[in-house]
């Protein structure tokens, strides 16, 4: 069954957490992928290392030049508590974001990332992030994993799917949708 939080953000990241958890346990998942630009998400994923937990942050120079969002020593408590921390450039913005920055035009990438927020942006999240630690080989392929995602701080949207690499994107099937807000 589907929760739907009464609104985007922060607030929910707790629930959604914990509604992640418990579906991954009924469904015999041990890979859940949360997006975490912070560690703040991730951090309470913390204490569960039977499960393999990827923390997908922003790239460097998401907010400032050349800057990492995550502070070395909350990386640090991650990756030491078993949350595998990931930073990479973003699927579905990359060298199509540099594009319409240039150009002032729509390009691919960004309409599959528009499409995805038609669910809300956390749903594109997660399925971006997904993508991210597939192609990174931090997850297995051809398995179903769970992938958190939010929509501005925190997660407030949890999903079952099976990502594909992003050569085969349109491969990648969202099974449930286990959270997300109604009103976003």
């Amino acid at each position: 069954m589907t929760t739907y939080w009464p609104e985007k953000g922060k607030q929910n990241t707790g629930g959604t957490i914990k509604l992640a958890l418990d579906r991954a346990r009924e469904l015999g998942l041990k890979d859940i992928v949360v997006a975490s630009a912070t560690g703040y998400s991730a951090n309470l994923c913390l204490g569960h290392q039977e499960l393999n937990i990827v923390c997908v942050t922003h790239q460097a120079g998401f907010k400032n030049p050349g800057e990492i969002e995550m502070d070395p020593a909350t990386r640090r408590r991650l990756e030491d508590g078993g949350i595998k921390v990931f930073t990479t450039t973003h699927l579905l913005a990359g060298l199509d974001r540099a594009l319409r920055f240039t150009f002032q035009g729509v390009y691919p990438a960004e309409i599959i990332a528009n499409t995805l927020r038609l669910f809300g942006q956390g749903t594109k999240v997660a399925v971006e992030v997904a993508g991210m630690a597939l192609d990174a080989g931090l997850i297995p392929a051809g398995v179903d994993i769970i992938a958190l995602g939010g929509s501005n701080e925190g997660v407030d949207t949890a999903l079952v799917l099976r990502p594909a690499h992003s050569q085969d994107f349109f491969a990648t099937r969202i099974k449930e949708i286990i959270c997300k807000p109604r009103e976003f």
